[in-house]
């Protein structure tokens, strides 16, 4: 049974809000859930909201002292501390980044931590180029072993034919699944 649930943040500022929500469910529901934050996220105020109020929130959601380091992130998967790590909004550069194991951010160095345990983890993408240039990111870690995948469709097709995004109410019913080593379905989906 899932306990302990690694919350991963990355800076799809629109999305946070949602996030926000989908967090504090998991919380609701006896989740203990610990947040992860890139440092793009840790340092970076937006119109949608500011670095710090982001981070009050997490904290306060929570009860939990946010991962905002490499050095943080690194003693994850030694220490055994999460049953399943969620990335949620999931930005193309990360998915970039976990694709092909670079692990310069917080975010990435989590990902790679975790899954020396043979955990799952489940990403939630949002962005722009899911249909151009990350095309082939997602096609490799979908074919990968342990990730799993909030199903996602495009957002707007007609001033952005690239962009996909994550229907976040699924995290909760994608990470039951990825407990199991299942992939929910559909995975494509019409927003």
């Amino acid at each position: 049974m899932l306990k302990n649930i690694g919350f991963a943040l990355t800076g799809s500022f629109c999305t946070h809000e949602q996030i926000l929500t989908e967090i504090e469910n998991l919380v609701c529901k006896g989740y203990n859930v610990i947040p992860i934050i890139s440092e793009t996220v840790a340092c970076t105020s937006t119109r949608f909201g500011s670095a710090e109020n982001l981070q009050k929130k997490l904290k306060k959601l929570t009860n939990n002292d946010i991962i905002d380091t490499k050095v943080k992130a690194e003693v994850v998967g030694p220490n055994n501390l999460i049953d399943i790590l969620i990335v949620a909004p999931c930005t193309g550069n990360t998915l970039a980044k976990i694709a092909n194991g670079v692990t310069d951010t917080c975010v990435a160095m989590v990902v790679k931590s975790h899954v020396r345990n043979n955990k799952p983890v489940v990403i939630a993408i949002s962005t722009n180029d899911a249909l151009g240039n990350n095309m082939e990111n997602l096609a490799k870690l979908i074919a990968s072993k342990n990730f799993y995948f909030v199903p996602f469709g495009q957002d707007n097709p007609e001033k952005k034919p690239k962009s996909m995004i994550a229907d976040f109410s699924l995290i909760e019913q994608t990470m039951i699944m990825a407990e199991q080593k299942e992939q929910i379905q559909p995975l494509l989906i019409r927003r």
